[in-house]
C-alpha cells in the first residue's frame, strides 16, 4: 500500500499530494520599490508514505498509521514507541519505517528537534530512501542546520516511492532554495533539473527568474519570467516579477500593458493593481497611478506598502495635506521608521507647519542619526521656527558627518550665525558660501555680500 501526505513547512496542515501550499520567499524586493509576494509550490514540504509491510512488522505501526489518518498524533506517538522498544538495536528491516512515521508525526506536534532525530534514525537504519532523506533535509534546512544540503543532495539522486518526476523535481527545488545565497550558481543549475523534471510547472522559472533578478541578470531573469508567465498566464507573481524587470530596463512602455491586462483579467488582486500604480506613478501619470493605488488600498486597506506608495504619491504631486493624512496612520504602526517620519516632515514643511515638521526631523534623527539629509531638513525647519541655535547645530552635525556640504547650507547657517549676532563665525560662512556658489544662488548671494558689507565694514 502506498498513500502520501504533504505537510506544509508554513503551517504543518496536511492536504492531498496534488495540491499546492503558498508560502513566502524570502527579501524579494524589488529595486528601490518593495512589496510582498507569495508562490505557490511544494518544495518546502515534507511527505509521509507507507512501504509494503512484511510479514514480522508490529501490529502497532498499521495501528499508529490509521491514528495519524485521524490526526490522532499523540496516540501514534505512543504506539510507534511500543513498536520501536521491540527492536532498540534499530535492526529490523521495519524500523526505518516506524522511524519515519514518528518523524512525521513529532513534527505534527511542534517538536522540531526530536522530529528531526527521528528522521536522522529513519535515515540511519535505510539510507537509500527518498522520502527520508528529503523530509530529513527539509527539517534541517527549517532549523538552519547546514546538514541539510547533504540529504537534500541524497534526495535528488533516489527514486520516489510515487510520483516519481514531481518528488524529484521536489528535491531538486528544495536543495536549490537552499543553495541560492551561498551557491547561486549551482542554485541555478538545481532549479534547471527541476524544469526538466516538471516542463508543465511555473513554480521551476519563477524561482530562477527572482535569483537571476536579485544577481541583476535582467535579460536571463526575464525569460525565465516569461515562461512562467506562458505556462500560468494568471500568475500574479510572474508578472510582477517581469513588470519589476522592465522598470529596472526603463521599459514601462512594456510593463503597462501587461499590467493594465492583468488587472482587467484579476480586478480583485491588490498586488497587480498597485504595480500598476507604481509603473504609472514612474511614467508620471499620477492621477491613473492614485486611482490604482486607490483601489489596492480598498482591496488591501492594511497594505503598508500600498499605503507608503499612495502617501510617497500625494507628497510628489505636491498634495501635501493629502500626503500628511497618509504618513500618519503608517506612523501609528511603524514608529520607528527614520524614513516616513522624514517623509512627514518633509509634507509639514511644505505646508508650512514648521513646529511640527521639526519635531519629525528630530525624531528620526534620533532614529538615524548617520543620515546627512535629515540633518538639513531639521536645519531648514528650525531656521523657519527661528530656533537659529538648533539651526547651528543641526547643520555642524552634517559637517561631522561630511564636511562636503551642500553651498546653500553654508548660507543657512551664515544667516543663523547673523541672528544670533555671532558676527566673526557669520563671516566665516558668507564667505565660503560665495567662495563654491558659482552664480548658481543669485538672491542668496547678493544677500551674503550686502551682509558682509554690514558685518566687516573695513573689508569693503
Amino acid at each position: 500500500m502506498v498513500a502520501n501526505n504533504i505537510e506544509t513547512k508554513k503551517d504543518r496542515c496536511d492536504t492531498r499530494p496534488a495540491a499546492k501550499v503558498a508560502f513566502n520567499p524570502a527579501a524579494l524586493l524589488i529595486l528601490a520599490i518593495s512589496f510582498c509576494t507569495c508562490l505557490l509550490a511544494q518544495t518546502h514540504t515534507t511527505v509521509r508514505h507507507y512501504k509494503e509491510r512484511v510479514d514480522d512488522t508490529p501490529p502497532e505501526i498499521a495501528q499508529a498509521e490509521t491514528a495519524i489518518q485521524k490526526n490522532d498524533f499523540a496516540a501514534a506517538e505512543t504506539l510507534l514507541k511500543k513498536a520501536l522498544d521491540k527492536d532498540p538495536d534499530n535492526k529490523q528491516s521495519w524500523t526505518y519505517q516506524a522511524w519515519f512515521d514518528l518523524g512525521f508525526v513529532l513534527n505534527r506536534l511542534n517538536r522540531t528537534d526530536e522530529s528531526i532525530a527521528a528522521y536522522r534514525k529513519s535515515v540511519g537504519a535505510k539510507p537509500d530512501v527518498f522520502e527520508s532523506n528529503l523530509n530529513l533535509g527539509l527539517m534541517l534546512d527549517r532549523a538552519n542546520d547546514p546538514d541539510a544540503e547533504q540529504f537534500l543532495l541524497a534526495a535528488t539522486t533516489l527514486k520516489p516511492t510515487a510520483h516519481v518526476e514531481e518528488g524529484q523535481a521536489r528535491a531538486w527545488l528544495a536543495l536549490a532554495h537552499l543553495l541560492e545565497n551561498k551557491k547561486p550558481n549551482e542554485a541555478l543549475a538545481a532549479y534547471v533539473k527541476a524544469e526538466d523534471l516538471t516542463p508543465k510547472d511555473p513554480e521551476p522559472h519563477l524561482s530562477a527568474g527572482q535569483l537571476l533578478e536579485r544577481q541583476k541578470e535582467f535579460s536571463d531573469a526575464e525569460a525565465e519570467y516569461k515562461q512562467a508567465l506562458a505556462l500560468d498566464p494568471h500568475s500574479t507573481d510572474a508578472a510582477v516579477g517581469l513588470t519589476n524587470i522592465y522598470m529596472k530596463s526603463n521599459r514601462l512602455s512594456d510593463a503597462e500593458p501587461l499590467l493594465r491586462r492583468l488587472a482587467s483579467a484579476h480586478p480583485s488582486d491588490a498586488i497587480i493593481h498597485l504595480q500598476l500604480g507604481r509603473v504609472l506613478a514612474a511614467e508620471n501619470k499620477k492621477d491613473d497611478a492614485t486611482t490604482e493605488l486607490q483601489i489596492a488600498l480598498k482591496l488591501s486597506p492594511t497594505d503598508a506598502d500600498a499605503q507608503r506608495e499612495i502617501a510617497d504619491l500625494y507628497a510628489s504631486a505636491g498634495k501635501n495635506d493629502l500626503a500628511e493624512a497618509a504618513y500618519r496612520p503608517l506612523l501609528a504602526t511603524h514608529a520607528n521608521d527614520p524614513e516616513l517620519h522624514r517623509s512627514l516632515g518633509q509634507a509639514l514643511l511644505r505646508e508650512k507647519k514648521f513646529p511640527e515638521a521639526q519635531q519629525e526631523f528630530l525624531t528620526a534623527l534620533r532614529l538615524k542619526r548617520d543620515w546627512p539629509d535629515i540633518y538639513v531638513d531639521l536645519a531648514f525647519a528650525a531656521n523657519e521656527n527661528k530656533n537659529y541655535e538648533l539651526t547651528v547645530r543641526a547643520l555642524n552635525g552634517r559637517a561631522l558627518l561630511n564636511t562636503e556640504m551642500p553651498p546653500v547650507c553654508f548660507f543657512l547657517r551664515a544667516s543663523a550665525y547673523d541672528h544670533l549676532n555671532d558676527k566673526k563665525n557669520a563671516a566665516l560662512d558668507y564667505h565660503h558660501f560665495l567662495d563654491v556658489a558659482g552664480g548658481k544662488y543669485p538672491d542668496q548671494e547678493w544677500q551674503a555680500t550686502h551682509r558682509l558689507i554690514a558685518i566687516e565694514p573695513k573689508k569693503h
